[in-house]
């Protein structure tokens, strides 16, 4: 194939709710363009998009698809993505390394909350959206409904550049007023008939070519004048605009397909070859720096590596997009982000697992190499005297966590090699080694997401692993003053070990005053101060250290090892073992031994003391709370709230956005563990929610009864 300019690239996502008819597209688009001689079907597993094997297992996309189609002497790079929530990492990844959005709506639902998903991150990524309404065919399919909706959460921004003559199993005719003609097909799709509008039609298509006149002139000045002076615009005239509009987010054409029969699809294609935006006409992008990239042929070389994949008989393919200067087979380049040197071999162009090797690829260009040594998905390579590292990609938090472990323990350094490999074809996948929770944490976006790992762990690397409910990290803390004191004494022939310490701990909050008396029962501790230490803790809060020992009681070389024994009381608190947090301690008092007394006595002396005095002074048990935001149909607000109420939640307040409701509520993360597959389950797959970590607050008493007890219980079985 020949080498395309940056002038004559553009690139595309496929993106839309599960089901949504992507996959069906991206084949059809493959067929018009002639890349492939037969369409291919998700039922027969024989599709370009799904071809990896639990893709094939399951029946859902997994991993976004890249391929690349020659339209009228222009390169259209599509990504196909997953629809399913659980994989919104594919999506995010390619809205980011493409310049256009065409979102798939179900003609049998309308937009659902997929599509509003979908649509926020072409928000947030400033992307130009294309609306194509698929399955016409349908008989469920109200093609006026879903219009009247997408208006009400779109706005008119939303501008129709085709409707069906009729929807329905006889569903073959569409209106294009764009170009004013009536266009058809036989049972087999392809290429449209083109005819003239039937009178019946004709005020309602002049009605919709008249607003799409008016969006397209008033996106550029000179239009907007002609418009004024003469009612109308070219054909030419309002491409010109459309393509104006796309870049600044004024207008979001709307167009219907049936992906299934290959009605629409060439049509679709004439647009998206003829107006959507150039990759040189697209906002720049920034490195790491801050710096705006131009997306030049003649820059110096960098390419951005979005994804990779681990493919059978080939091992790792490097998704790379060429951000500046342009890439041949060859080129020694440096990994900005490791350090190491490159030698790219062959470059290829995609279409899913089938690959065309080139011998050039310019600026804007996506490509793939294979075999290289140290390339990481996220990573830089550059030429000669260019330094740009690129990290635009942002992903959400995980929603879902599952403690993972090798059903044979000899196999847990080959589990973690593995889900790390497999990290790298899906950094939503998040994995983790907690010392706290002491286990092996894999975090994901939902239940089907973390099962699709597990499906692969098992029956690609042949590794049997089993989930399980991870831990809480709760934190311990006090509520009041207390004090105590410990001697550690131990004598076994020769040097024997001594050492006491008395002190008095204290919750502690940021911008306390020092203290400088405490009374217990009567008696008053005057401090002293001879030192102050502030740690602050890894894991949240801090402790204050006071050293208020005077007269010599304990000789001032001890102190470290006093702190040492307080700080690992706290790494593993005494009511259930977990972090403690916001504690001051004032050692005030002591006994030392001129021979016996070490480090090493000094140390457990204090945790024996701490842990004494913590349980005497009121101590808590906190929880992580979490930031919960619930996107949920009105018609399901109601079973939701009581839902989230009996999890123990705080509702927060309620908006409506985009047609939908949002629930607002502080939660528990307790009560997040299984909330993905009860959301799923209670709203039928029509809800989707974020989460971020908001705070930690007092546990009820109950619970943290039930905590130590169950601590306590476990502490007696390891004995």
């Amino acid at each position: 194939m020949r080498v395309y300019q940056t002038n004559e690239i553009k690139n595309i996502a496929l993106v839309g709710a599960s089901g949504s008819g992507k996959t069906t597209l991206a084949e059809s688009m493959l067929f018009e363009a002639g890349i492939i001689k037969r369409r291919g079907s998700i039922e027969a597993k024989n599709t370009v998009s799904d071809y990896f094997p639990v893709e094939l297992e399951y029946g859902y996309s997994v991993f976004p698809t890249v391929f690349h189609v020659e339209w009228n002497n222009k390169k259209l790079n599509i990504i196909d993505c997953p629809g399913s929530d659980d994989f919104v990492g594919g999506a995010i990844t390619s809205l980011n390394v493409t310049d256009e959005a065409v979102i798939l709506i179900n003609g049998q639902y309308g937009p659902e909350v997929g599509t509003q998903n979908n649509f926020r991150y072409t928000e947030k990524l400033k992307k130009p959206v294309i609306f194509l309404i698929n399955q016409l065919d349908s008989e469920k399919c109200d093609f006026d409904n879903i219009i009247t909706q997408m208006k009400e959460i779109y706005g008119d921004k939303c501008v129709q550049i085709q409707y069906p003559v009729q929807t329905g199993p006889d569903f073959h005719e569409i209106i294009d007023v764009l170009i004013m003609k009536k266009l058809s097909w036989g049972p087999d799709g392809g290429a449209p008939k083109r005819e003239e509008i039937p009178a019946e039609e004709m005020d309602k298509a002049l009605e919709l070519h008249k607003a799409l006149v008016e969006a397209a002139a008033e996106n550029d000045d000179t239009l907007m004048e002609k418009f004024f002076e003469t009612e109308t615009l070219s054909e030419d005239e309002m491409r010109e605009g459309i393509r104006k509009g796309l870049v600044t987010r004024s207008i979001f054409p709307v167009f219907c397909v049936d992906a299934h029969k290959d009605m629409g699809v060439q049509r679709l294609m004439e647009f998206l070859g003829n107006v959507v935006p150039f990759v040189s006409e697209m906002p720049k992008l920034h490195n790491t720096r801050g710096e705006e990239v131009t997306p030049d042929s003649n820059g110096p070389e960098s390419l951005y590596f979005f994804k990779t994949g681990m493919e059978p008989h080939i091992g790792e393919v490097s998704y790379f997009k060429v951000m500046s200067g342009s890439v041949k087979p060859g080129d020694d380049l440096t990994n900005e982000d490791r350090g190491s040197k490159e030698r790219i071999g062959q470059i290829y162009v995609c279409a899913g697992s089938n690959r065309i090797a080139v011998d050039e690829l310019h600026a804007g260009d996506i490509g793939c190499t294979v075999k290289l040594k140290d390339v990481k998905t996220g990573n830089t390579l550059v030429g000669k005297d260019c330094d740009w590292k690129f990290n635009f990609i942002k992903y959400p938090n995980s929603k879902y966590s599952r403690a993972i472990s090798a059903v044979n323990p000899q196999e847990t350094e080959k589990l973690m090699a593995a889900v790390l490999k497999m990290r790298q074809e899906d950094p939503t996948w998040v994995f983790e080694n907690s010392k706290e929770l002491r286990q092996t944490i894999i975090h994901g976006q939902g239940e089907f997401h973390l099962r699709t790992l597990k499906w692969r762990l098992e029956n690609n690397e042949k590794l049997k692993v089993e989930y399980s409910e991870p831990r809480i990290p709760y934190r311990e803390t006090i509520t009041k003053k207390a004090k105590a004191d410990y001697r550690h004494k131990k004598q076994s022939g020769g040097a024997g070990q001594f050492g006491e310490v008395h002190l008095i701990v204290e919750p502690y909050a940021e911008g306390m005053p020092d203290p400088t008396t405490y009374n217990f029962g009567g008696q008053e501790f005057k401090v002293t101060f001879k030192g102050k230490e502030e740690r602050d803790m890894p894991w949240g809060g801090k402790l204050v250290f006071i050293n208020s020992v005077v007269g010599g009681a304990i000789d001032q070389r001890f102190m470290p090892a006093i702190l040492q024994g307080v700080m690992e009381c706290m790494e593993r608190g005494p009511l259930t073992g977990s972090y403690a947090r916001d504690v001051r301690v004032v050692v005030y008092d002591g006994k030392m031994h001129p021979v016996d007394s070490n480090e090493l006595s000094f140390k457990l002396a204090a945790r024996h003391a701490f842990s004494d005095a913590f349980r005497q002074a009121g101590p808590k048990i906190l929880e992580p709370i979490y930031d919960l935001e619930v996107y949920v149909p009105e018609d399901l607000v109601g079973d939701v709230m009581s839902d989230l109420q009996g999890r123990r939640a705080l509702i927060m307040g309620m908006d409506s956005e985009a047609g939908y409701q949002k629930l607002q509520a502080k939660i528990p993360l307790k009560e997040l563990a299984n909330y993905s597959i009860s959301l799923s389950s209670l709203t039928g797959g029509r809800a989707s929610f974020t989460t971020k970590f908001a705070s930690y607050e007092l546990v009820p008493n109950e619970i943290q009864s039930k905590l130590i007890a169950d601590h306590e219980a476990e502490m007696k079985e390891e004995e």
